[in-house]
């Protein structure tokens, strides 16, 4: 066996033209990696990962703020939405101030609106507020719309609602509808008739205004690190409700001063 072997060795060298010693030598440096070699390797392969890694990382953010913008888009919308179908709906009687009163603060940064309306079957919560005795909807109630700090200390757009001739309940005082959260700035605008400008406060509190503008800043997603930008939205709302006059309320309104007509009286609720 082993003179196979070297036989074997020796033809190979021959043919080559060369010793045996030679001929090894020679396959094994034909075949093999030098050290330089495989570093050289070894930093191109670290290059080629880390530009891999890059560009991941770069799709991975780039979806992450927009998941985040599509997130502040939503939020706005399902916000706005809210506000606009309560004062669609919106009530006042002028004989009731204490529960028809329409309030708008004065705070430019924290911004609170508060009426009364009869709600629509799809607002927010209904199904919390039925009436034991005749299964029906309290469908007329206070709204309160207010800025307020959450546990993360962002702020927060939170809505709270009480059916009217009743007081706020301890889970609806506690523990109230947030709206949307990170919220930056919460503005509500009247149109003010005699100045013709907009107003942050309403004075006439018995009265509801011709046109609100609602402001709304939403900051972005923090929590997720992404850097989101904030998101800006204003509407300006024409309400169709007036203000139903104490007398008509009352059922002491006369024709021209003809107090032999009958008189009627309209239901309040």
């Amino acid at each position: 066996m082993k003179l196979r072997i070297s036989n074997f060795k020796f033809q190979l060298a021959a043919r080559a033209g060369c010793n045996s010693s030679v001929a090894i030598g020679n396959s094994q440096f034909r075949f093999a990696f030098t050290l330089i070699e495989i570093m050289v390797a070894l930093a191109i392969f670290s290059m080629v990962l880390m530009a891999i890694y890059s560009v991941w990382g770069s799709i991975m953010r780039a979806s992450q703020v927009a998941q985040d913008v599509a997130a502040q888009a939503q939020r706005q919308r399902i916000t706005l939405r809210t506000i606009e179908d309560s004062l669609m709906a919106v009530q006042s009687f002028q004989a009731s101030p204490n529960y028809y009163s329409f309030v708008v603060g004065d705070d430019p940064e924290s911004g609170s609106l508060s009426f009364t309306a009869r709600v629509p079957e799809i607002f927010p919560r209904n199904g919390k507020f039925v009436n034991p005795n005749t299964g029906r909807d309290f469908n007329l109630r206070r709204l309160s719309y207010s800025l307020e700090a959450g546990a993360d200390g962002q702020k927060n757009l939170v809505l709270r609602q009480n059916p009217v001739l009743m007081d706020l309940d301890a889970d609806e005082q506690q523990f109230p509808l947030v709206l949307a959260r990170n919220v930056r700035k919460f503005t509500v605008e009247c149109w003010d008739t005699n100045k013709l400008d907009w107003a942050t406060e309403w004075l006439a509190t018995n009265s509801i205004p011709t046109l609100l503008r609602v402001k709304l800043v939403l900051g972005g997603n923090t929590v997720a690190g992404s850097g989101a930008p904030d998101f800006s939205v204003a509407r300006v709302y024409s309400l169709p409700s007036q203000t139903m006059p104490a007398a008509i309320q009352n059922g002491s309104v006369g024709n021209g001063g003809n107090n032999h007509l009958p008189k009627f009286k309209i239901p309040t609720r």
